[in-house]
């Protein structure tokens, strides 16, 4: 089996317009929504063995709530920041793990979920994707359909 479960980092603060991009904190929002979609996805079983997390701010504040609501460490990957579709999927391919959780930038995001999905998906920021591949391993995902697709919205 194989899970994916791509994350939209939750929503960021823009009040500081000097601020460089990487550096955006989340907002009062963010800092909400971002423990309540790890809940989320906690209660519809997701546990995954390896969480990679872009290194911008808005996007490791995201991954700490998924890191301590799951009870696993989170991986700092600099190659994640605004990281493309393929990117993307071969940072998580690349940890040969099971299940693997990616918090991270649109419009990769949005593309590779779009991609796998088969049809058009927007990630909104705190958005949480959940791929299951019952059979085969990380050479079927991008290549096969996922058994199972859910988008969870806050």
């Amino acid at each position: 089996m194989i899970q994916l479960i791509l994350a939209r980092h939750a929503k960021s603060d823009w009040a500081d317009e000097g601020l460089d991009d990487h550096e955006r904190p989340l907002n009062d929002r963010g800092r909400r929504e971002a423990p309540a979609m790890a809940r989320s996805a906690l209660r519809r079983g997701v546990r995954p063995e390896v969480l990679l997390t872009s290194t911008a701010v808005r996007a490791r504040s995201t991954a700490a709530a998924f890191a301590e609501e799951f009870e696993v460490d989170m991986t700092e990957q600099p190659e994640l920041y605004l990281a493309d579709a393929d990117a993307l999927l071969e940072t998580a391919r690349a940890t040969g793990a099971h299940e693997v959780m990616v918090v991270a930038h649109d419009p990769g995001m949005s593309e590779l979920v779009s991609r796998l999905a088969e049809r058009d998906v927007r990630m909104v920021t705190s958005a949480v994707a959940i791929f299951t591949w019952h059979e085969g391993d990380w050479n079927d995902v991008g290549t096969t359909a996922p058994d199972e697709f859910e988008l969870l919205t806050p």
